[in-house]
This record gives structure tokens, C-alpha cells and sequence, in this order.
């Protein structure tokens, strides 16, 4: 009991934040197109190896080039328990567990070293509602085991934030400079302003500042091409054509675009929640977070100059402004017997019930926002033909692809799958294909067997909960009409 205790002091918030972050793993382990190159990667580093002529990125490749380095790192974490899965003969979609929940312990360590500074600095009680926040919002926990160069590059700001209050003002830079150079080039919008201040302030000098950082730059692109030209086939520097295309040509304006203000009224409301008012209070009750909070308010605000915006972009943001609402929290309960405090405190508790209630909700529809993945799932469960020696071809047209699919998705012998683009559906009655999943309902030659729905919008409703999520079908698993055994076979239909 002793012991417990004392494990419990020490990590029971890692447990809480840790707990939450698998469960998002387990409920909605599939991946969507913005996380494929790193999935495909990780599956390719742990199953081919060496092999890299049967690597997902030769084919498929993507619009620009992504680093190696981040799926190299986790994959090298997982592979203990990958090879017992492997050892187990259990399916591929158990390493997607562990590769997931790996990065998810990475960015949490990294987050409990910022949290711990904290502590040293605002107290306990700020720490306890920095976690009681981080709790009960839904895209941090979320997206921190998610395979994207955002989410690699979140570890190290993280790292960045910590060393920021410990005053090891080189290290933040490094660190930066580190994520800027490999991972993710927009981080460069943070250092510049957190550089200024830094230097403003005479906590750095700028000669030292300039070799110190320049040696990092120098090491980390030499790092960066000794790694990616490799598997590239090709002399790269990744985030370099990654600036090039979405920052000099704006080709990323390609994918939508939003309103200048759409971080602040749309994304950081949503992520942040109960947040974001009590973080804008915290500034204002506490002088030292105005001098952490000026930084990541300008890298927003310099990202909000980017006409291509998504939430992802500025996640790096979350923890800094989540510090700013803990000090703003603990000043209202520590008040909460007082005056007008009081009725600040019955409002916040009120928040905080309502930013649970939006986690929830929103988590329910993230569940049901990856229909190809269930899609599969489910043709593997149901699937059966007798002559097991016959290949068992499955055709992933690009919707079901981006939607939830990946290698680890896939089975053995005597399955086969194929993501061939390009082909009409009046083409496909003269293929060898046995399934398809499509996102059409209606396929020349084919059968529809059964619909998978997915996440189509919310609407009001009377009652409890007063919103509800509607669903309509996403993807179609189609069988082949000539085929005997599939159409001999009972199937929900479309």
C-alpha cells in the first residue's frame, strides 16, 4: 500500500493522462490520410526492413517528401513488441497498437517534463489543474499518438517549454531549431518571436545564440539528408521542399483555406474548451505567464497569415495556453469563499462540465470517422471462401484509403490488396478483384454487399444529450457477382 501510494504521488497524473491517451488508442486506432506516410513507414522500417524496394513511399509517395527519422525512432521503440505479436501469429493491426501507444508515451514524457517545471514554478495546485484541463479536452490526448511531423515536433517544443523554465535558454532554442530543421519548418514562427523576447531580455546574447544555434541547424540537416537520401533514392533534405511548397509557392492553399481569425474563433475554442477564457484571465491575474504567453500568441498569430489552416498546425500552442487557465483555476478556487470569486468559480465549474460533455461528444463522432477502417475489419470477420488456396483480392479505392486504412490493416495469405488509382468503374467488371471498397454504392459486375456509415454532421435534438451525431454511408464493400461462394453467402446489403 505504501508503495502504491508513493507510485501514486509520484505519477498518478501520468496514469490519468496516459490512461485517457490509450483509450483514444484502442477506440480509434485507424489513421487517416494526414498520418499515412509515417504509418506506411513504420510498417514498412519494421516488416521490410532493408528492403526498400517494397517500401509504401515508392509508389505512393505524396505530394512532398517526409523525413524517416520520426517513424525510425518509434519503430525501433516498438519493435520488442512487435516481434512478440509477429511471434504470436496475431495481426498486424496489434503493432499499430504499439507503435500508437509508444509516440503516445514519448509526447507525454515529454509533457510531464513541462508539467514538472511548472510545478517548481506556479506550484502543485497550478500542476493539478493543468492536468485537470489536459484531461478534459479531447485533441491534445488525441493527437499526441498520432503519427504526424506535427505531433514529432510537439515533443520537442514541449522539451522546449521546459527548458524555457528552467532557464537553460539555449537548450529551448536547440530544441527548437531541432523540430524546425526535421520535423516541421512552420516551428520557425515560434522560435523567431521566443528568440527575440530571449534576446530582449538579455537571457541570451546573440554571437552565442547565433553559433549555438547554427552548429544545431548545421547538424541537424547533415542528420536529416544522411537519413532520407537513402530511402528516397535521392540527395533530400525533406523540410526543405516541405517549406518550398506550402510556405514560397502556398500549393497548401490547394487544400481550403480559412479566414485570418479562424485559429482564434474557431480551433483554439474547440481544443481548448474551458481553456480559453481562463486562459485569457490568467494573463491578466499573473504578470510571469504574460512573458511565456507573448511568444506562442505570436506564433498563432503568424500562422494565422497562412490562408491553409488546421487545427494540427498549432497544437505546439495548447500546453503553454492550458498553463496560463491552470493559473487563472487555482486562483479562483483559492478564492472561492470570497465575494464575486465565488460566483467565478460555480461559472468555471460549469465550464468544466461543459468541456467534458464536448469531449465526449466530440471523441464519438472521432469514432466514427474512419468507416474504411471498419469497413475492412469487418470483410476480414465475415469473409469466407473455401478454397483458402485462391487469392483473395481486395481493391481500397483513394476515399477508403485516406479514411482509415493502412498496412497494418491488412491479412495474410491468401489476402491481396490493391490501391490502384485511376481505374473506372466501368473497368472494374473485367478485373480479378473479389471485394472492393468503394465509396459508390453501385458497381458494374459487382454486388453490394453491406455499407459502413461514418461521421456526417450533428443536429440538435430535444432532450439529453441536446445534440446528437449523424451518420450516413461511407464506404461500400462490394463482392464479385460471378463469384458462387460469395454470392451463396448471407450479407446485410446496402
Amino acid at each position: 500500500m505504501v508503495l502504491n501510494s508513493k507510485f501514486m504521488q509520484l505519477y498518478g497524473y501520468d496514469v490519468l493522462l496516459g490512461s485517457i491517451a490509450a483509450l483514444y488508442v484502442f477506440m480509434a486506432p485507424y489513421t487517416k490520410v494526414e498520418e499515412s506516410f509515417n504509418v506506411q513507414a513504420m510498417h514498412d522500417i519494421l516488416y521490410w526492413r532493408h528492403h526498400i524496394e517494397k517500401y509504401d513511399h515508392l509508389e505512393f509517395p505524396g505530394v512532398v517528401p517526409r523525413t524517416f527519422i520520426g517513424a525510425l525512432f518509434v519503430s525501433i521503440l516498438a519493435s520488442p513488441f512487435v516481434l512478440v505479436a509477429s511471434l504470436l501469429q496475431l495481426p498486424m493491426i496489434y503493432s499499430l497498437y504499439a507503435i500508437r501507444l509508444v509516440l503516445g508515451c514519448i509526447i507525454l514524457s515529454t509533457l510531464r517534463f513541462f508539467r514538472i517545471q511548472i510545478k517548481s514554478i506556479f506550484g502543485p495546485q497550478v500542476e493539478a489543474f493543468f492536468v485537470i484541463l489536459t484531461s478534459i479536452q479531447f485533441h491534445l490526448l488525441f493527437y499526441c499518438s498520432r503519427p504526424l511531423p506535427n505531433i514529432y515536433a510537439f515533443g520537442l517544443v514541449n522539451l522546449a517549454y521546459g527548458y524555457w523554465f528552467k532557464r537553460r535558454f539555449y537548450a529551448v532554442l536547440n530544441s527548437l531549431i531541432f523540430a524546425t530543421v526535421i520535423f516541421r519548418c512552420d516551428i520557425l514562427l515560434l522560435v523567431s518571436p521566443l528568440g527575440l523576447q530571449l534576446l530582449l531580455s538579455s537571457s541570451i546574447s546573440l554571437p552565442k545564440a547565433i553559433l549555438s544555434c547554427g552548429i544545431t541547424a548545421l547538424f541537424c540537416v547533415g542528420f536529416t539528408i544522411l537519413v532520407d537520401s537513402f530511402p528516397w533514392r535521392r540527395l533530400l533534405w525533406p523540410e526543405l521542399e516541405v517549406f518550398w511548397f506550402n510556405s514560397v509557392l502556398n500549393k497548401s492553399s490547394e487544400w481550403g483555406t480559412h479566414a485570418f481569425h479562424w485559429y482564434f474563433t474557431s480551433a483554439l475554442p474547440r481544443s481548448l474548451l474551458a481553456a480559453y477564457p481562463l486562459f485569457v484571465l490568467g494573463v491578466l491575474l499573473d504578470r510571469r505567464v504574460m512573458l511565456y504567453i507573448i511568444p506562442v500568441l505570436s506564433f498563432v498569430l503568424l500562422y494565422s497569415k497562412l490562408p491553409h489552416k488546421e487545427l494540427r498546425f498549432i497544437i505546439s500552442s495548447l500546453p503553454m495556453f492550458n498553463l496560463s487557465a491552470a493559473v487563472a483555476a487555482t486562483r479562483i478556487y483559492n478564492n472561492r469563499k470570497k465575494g464575486f470569486w465565488k460566483y467565478l468559480y460555480i461559472a468555471m465549474l460549469g465550464l468544466f462540465v461543459i468541456s467534458l460533455g464536448c469531449t465526449i461528444m466530440t471523441f464519438m463522432a472521432s469514432y466514427e470517422n474512419y468507416p474504411s477502417g471498419y469497413a475492412l475489419k469487418a470483410l476480414h470477420n465475415t469473409a469466407y471462401l473455401k478454397n483458402n488456396s485462391k487469392e483473395v483480392w481486395v481493391h481500397i479505392d483513394t476515399f477508403s484509403a485516406i479514411n482509415g486504412i493502412s498496412r497494418f490493416c491488412e491479412n495474410d495469405d491468401p489476402w491481396r490488396y490493391s490501391k490502384e488509382e485511376g481505374i473506372p468503374l466501368q473497368e472494374f467488371q473485367s478485373r480479378n478483384f473479389t471485394y472492393l471498397l468503394s465509396e459508390h454504392a453501385l458497381i458494374n459486375g459487382y454486388n453490394c454487399l453491406y455499407s459502413i456509415k461514418g461521421f456526417s454532421g450533428t443536429r440538435l435534438r430535444p432532450g439529453l444529450p441536446p445534440i446528437s451525431l449523424v451518420k450516413t454511408p461511407k464506404v461500400y464493400v462490394h463482392g464479385d457477382a460471378e463469384n458462387e461462394e460469395i454470392i451463396r453467402k448471407s450479407w446485410p446489403g446496402c
